[in-house]
């Protein structure tokens, strides 16, 4: 009997993602390749324009837990998501960077008709086959417009995940144009609104005056609230490819005017079955009443609120974030659909 008990424990240890071995310091930092790159793979990506390269780095081994990132932007890059580094290698968490095709490590080719919604998408998935990526360990995180492409995914290839994360994003454009006209400029000096208002209007994006007044005004405040900004912050807005991002999202910080301008997938959050958290910042230049909300409307939903944080949580309230996130991934290895946490 002991024998027979023995060997069904030792087959379910096997079969189940659950219970199966957790990875050591050892494992966690396993290489198999015969040159190694420190994890770093480039994958060519088809495209009704031809084939391109897109950069991706992996940081630890766990084969339970793998965390793809999407950045924002669109035309960001992965730089910023390195405030993940000082929390999740600790937890035996294995987190993916990738930088988005048309973004400062991946190939940048200058077709506009490549900077689609639908063709992001399906470079995510060719992105999932490429590492392996399968339902019993495949976690997706979205910040920003990252949050709009996972949430797309999630949509189209949701068999394949484990887990969703959407973060500080909105599921809706002209939802979010709304908060940014009715709430965030009514924050702002009146006299400061007026003066970006007439830059914008004569198209004068590039003007020095139009950063001076919106760095202390609104990017201090909503953007990131450190007194100064960390360097991985700096140099993911250095790199950021702005051809791709003012197609999409537009010149102005005041709401999107791009072809990213009518999204709108609130309709259709019901139908993402699979664990998902959003997380929202207390002064996000996204509404985190409206991503409280996206958590209610998925079948499984959590619901983070960094109440410090702003739009880039995981630097100015990084703890909330980073101990969130990995309390909602462990509970989504372990089977919880879902997670509260505290007053959010």
């Amino acid at each position: 009997m002991r024998r027979a008990l023995a060997f069904f424990l030792g087959l379910l240890a096997v079969a189940s993602p659950v219970l199966a071995q957790k990875p050591t310091l050892r494992t966690y930092f396993s290489d198999s390749a015969k040159v190694r790159e420190g994890g770093v793979k480039l994958i060519p990506i088809q495209t009704p324009k031809g084939t391109f390269k897109v950069w991706t780095k992996r940081f630890g081994n766990n084969p339970r837990i793998k965390l793809l990132l999407l950045h924002g932007g669109p035309g960001s890059t992965h730089e910023y998501f390195e405030s993940l580094e000082g929390y999740l290698p600790a937890q035996g968490i294995e987190f993916i960077y990738y930088d988005q095709l048309g973004s400062a490590y991946s190939d940048q080719p200058k077709d506009r008709d490549l900077w689609t919604t639908e063709r992001f998408v399906e470079e995510v998935e060719q992105v999932r086959k490429a590492l392996g990526l399968t339902k019993d360990n495949f976690y997706l995180l979205g910040h920003s417009w990252g949050g709009i492409l996972a949430a797309e995914y999630a949509l189209k290839y949701g068999a394949n995940l484990k887990g969703l994360i959407i973060s500080n994003m909105m599921m809706s454009i002209p939802d979010y144009n709304r908060y940014a006209s009715e709430v965030l400029a009514k924050q702002m000096d009146p006299a400061v609104v007026k003066e970006v208002k007439e830059l914008e209007a004569k198209g004068q994006y590039e003007n020095p005056r139009y950063m001076e007044l919106l760095i202390p005004n609104f990017y201090a405040k909503h953007l990131c609230r450190l007194p100064e900004w960390p360097d991985a912050v700096k140099r993911a807005n250095a790199h950021a490819n702005n051809d791709i991002y003012v197609l999409m999202q537009g010149p102005s910080e005041f709401g999107a005017s791009g072809r990213l301008e009518k999204w709108d997938r609130k309709a259709d959050l019901p139908k993402l079955a699979m664990p998902t958290l959003v997380i929202g910042g207390t002064y996000d230049t996204m509404d985190p009443a409206h991503m409280k909300w996206v958590s209610t409307q998925v079948q499984h939903g959590s619901f983070l609120l960094c109440p410090n944080g702003s739009h880039m949580s995981m630097w100015d309230d990084q703890r909330t974030y980073c101990e969130g996130l990995i309390r909602f991934l462990k509970a989504a290895d372990a089977g919880q659909k879902t997670v509260r946490f505290g007053k959010s």
